[in-house]
């Protein structure tokens, strides 16, 4: 009688344990080596270090409108070339009731919780935002209650994420949305996700598309530390925006190179200095969540610019994230499967040394 009791035992203690690794297996904050704990902004901002966009997927209408659905091997690519981090693009607004409470759809928070995972396992920092909320833009008034239902879900969903999770609050809120506006609504959004990530490090950038020269009229919590201050940087942007589709009148600027002269080198330092004054001046690290340049320029001049704007962002104590993995502005050619070296050397020279 006691084998047949011993050997229940054992049996049971089996099933157990294999029900318990497989549900770790599909809990992403089991499968990270990194951080429960709080995180010094600016320590985490030093460890998202070198990063780049996952774009034209999660923020597209529907993931592969835009011509790219994340794959698993992407995130791995991305560890190995030695970037540290992945910013996720992600458009909430697509995927969420448009009435009270503006629940946000189960299958797409899947979706997401599939990236982060993916860029855990491959030790990745993972930043996820709100990106192309257009209503917000448009219509701030009427849109700011579901914009603060939609942070009040996803910090929900995230409470139990390692640190090496970090939020940002909007992308380049612009239009309609003003400075004084997203001054409110930041707060509004930062109440409720301290509300369960009370020290969860959060990204929050100016007004006028995150642009550098909006950086005087942020206000944000002075009794907040966890807060990682974004500017987006595509200057001069007859250069970088070179021929893009979206952009009025860009075609007139193809042929537009950088060739690295004095003039052009000391625009883009000088711009980084104020933004460093800025943030000593409020005690704040800052992480720039976006620079490239499109395609359609030739490839030594954004080779050239990518290097120096990387290189420069760096010693004034930026972290960045390239804007993007394999797009438009793409440092890998998705088609080929390879990356475009002139472009990974710019980023990472570390690569090739």
């Amino acid at each position: 009688m006691n084998r047949i009791v011993n050997l229940f035992i054992a049996l049971l203690l089996v099933f157990l344990s294999v029900s318990s690794c497989k549900k770790d297996d599909k809990n992403p904050a089991k499968l990270n080596s990194g951080s429960f704990e709080p995180v010094d902004a600016f320590v985490q901002n030093e460890q998202i270090g070198r990063g780049v966009n996952l774009g034209n997927a999660l923020e597209a209408p529907n993931e592969g409108d835009w011509g790219v659905t994340l794959q698993a091997e992407y995130f791995k690519l991305i560890h190995d070339a030695k970037f540290q981090s992945v910013r996720v693009p992600i458009r909430w607004s697509a995927h969420a009731s448009t009435d009270r409470p503006y629940t946000i759809s189960r299958q797409f928070f899947n979706r997401v919780d599939w990236a982060i995972r993916e860029a855990l396992q491959n030790e990745l920092l993972v930043i996820i935002n709100m990106h192309h909320y257009e209503e917000l833009f448009s219509d701030p008034e009427n849109h700011r209650e579901r914009f603060i239902s939609l942070w009040e879900q996803i910090a929900a969903h995230y409470k139990d994420y390692p640190a090496d999770v970090i939020f940002e609050l909007c992308n380049e809120p612009h239009d309609k949305l003003t400075a004084t506006l997203w001054n409110a609504y930041l707060v509004e959004a930062l109440q409720v996700v301290r509300k369960t990530n009370p020290t969860r490090n959060i990204i929050i950038g100016p007004a006028n598309w995150n642009n550098l020269n909006a950086l005087d009229k942020l206000q944000l919590p002075a009794d907040d530390p966890h807060i990682i201050v974004t500017f987006h940087y595509y200057s001069p942007f007859q250069f970088t925006h070179q021929g893009a589709g979206w952009v009025d009148g860009s075609d007139a600027w193809l042929g537009t190179k950088w060739t690295g002269t004095t003039s052009e080198k000391q625009a883009v330092t000088n711009d980084f200095d104020r933004v460093v004054a800025w943030a000593t001046a409020h005690n704040r690290p800052v992480f720039m969540g976006e620079f490239g340049a499109f395609s359609t320029a030739d490839m030594p001049s954004r080779a050239r610019w990518t290097l120096y704007v990387a290189r420069q962002a760096e010693s004034h104590e930026f972290s960045w994230a390239y804007w993007e993995f394999c797009s438009g502005f793409g440092v890998y050619n998705k088609d080929t499967g390879e990356w475009r070296t002139p472009l990974l050397n710019a980023l990472i020279p570390s690569v090739r040394e």
